[in-house]
């Protein structure tokens, strides 16, 4: 891939391609957030190589570009891991130019740090600093060891009182579990059901009430947006438009406002760890452990693909050496 285009030709097809991006990740049914995502870093990828367009580069480019993430950038292995990823559906989704196997890379480091995990104590303590949506989300995340996302997605038809367990649909990976529903959560979630449940009434009648549908189903069932059962659990207070659609909607809550609930929460009970709203996922694995259920167990709630992900809470249970007893205790 030789030539160059000039950075006024660039300026004007820059958008085209964007727009191609975009198309392509739809039509591939990537998450809104990968769209978000890959754009912005195609767009920084084309602005360090001083506006050139990507189809007069090549991987020495992309070699260039993702070292100086690592090296200069200082980046996290999974932000770098990120914009590797994005640059090579660019590439071979939308240019038809498959790059070769990048070798030459150099490696942003992964770090090694185990999870922060509270105490029962500690949890209880950032649970009891929350108050009414919040608190409810965070219990679930808590109670089932649901990731942020997973949680603020989840649909009315997912909980199942009757049978008390939720299904977590499209977890990362792609793959749904089924997770216990707790049942000092059962009454708190009915309750919130019901308003919630109004909020659509409110929303038909006024001509709304629709929900985005993943995938197709909204073109195989196109009355089905409007049902109770596929509304989310915890919706946003407001509409919006839809970027996409252009369709105004009630999306679900902004993950946002539980982070920033909690991390008050975790500041007013005085706690000097970082924890945050996947904090409580961690502490969800590692006490399950400390109850003495097996790894197997915990793995299948937490829709490990790897037991070996699920390990690095047993290294947890061991930190800092309990069953080794101090040479200055035997002074």
């Amino acid at each position: 891939m030789n030539g160059k285009i000039t950075p006024q030709t660039v300026s004007s097809q820059s958008p085209k391609l964007l727009d191609r991006v975009r198309e392509k990740i739809r039509f591939k049914h990537y998450s809104i957030r990968t769209e978000q995502s890959y754009v912005d870093w195609i767009r920084r990828f084309i602005l360090f190589h001083n506006k050139r367009h990507p189809i007069g580069m090549g991987p020495a480019e992309v070699e260039a570009f993702l070292t100086h993430l690592a090296v200069q950038g200082k980046v996290a292995a999974s932000t770098q891991n990120q914009a590797r990823s994005a640059l090579l559906f660019l590439y071979k989704d939308v240019l038809g130019q498959p790059l070769p196997w990048l070798d030459n890379i150099e490696q942003a480091k992964r770090s090694q740090r185990l999870p922060v995990v509270l105490t029962h104590a500690e949890v209880k303590a950032v649970l009891s600093g929350l108050d009414g949506t919040h608190r409810l989300l965070a219990n679930l995340l808590y109670g089932i060891g649901m990731r942020l996302m997973e949680g603020v997605r989840l649909r009315v038809k997912d909980i199942d009182f009757n049978q008390r367990e939720v299904v977590v649909r499209d977890g990362k990976g792609g793959k749904d579990r089924v997770t216990p529903l707790p049942a000092t959560l059962i009454e708190p979630l009915q309750g919130h059901l019901a308003r919630v449940q109004s909020l659509h009434h409110q929303d038909l009648q006024a001509g709304c009430g629709a929900v985005y549908l993943p995938d197709a189903l909204e073109r195989k069932y196109p009355n089905a947006n409007r049902e109770w059962g596929w509304q989310y659990v915890f919706p946003s207070r407001q509409r919006s438009v839809d970027p996409r659609s252009g369709v105004t909607r009630r999306h679900h809550a902004d993950e946002k406002g539980i982070q920033r609930a909690m991390q008050k929460a975790v500041r007013e009970a005085g706690l000097a760890k970082l924890a945050t709203p996947h904090t409580l996922r961690h502490s969800f694995a590692t006490h399950l452990l400390m109850a003495g259920y097996d790894i197997r167990t915990v793995q299948e709630l937490l829709g490990h693909s790897d037991v070996r992900t699920t390990m690095i809470y047993t290294h947890i249970l061991k930190r800092g050496g309990k069953s080794v007893i101090s040479p200055l205790d035997s002074l």
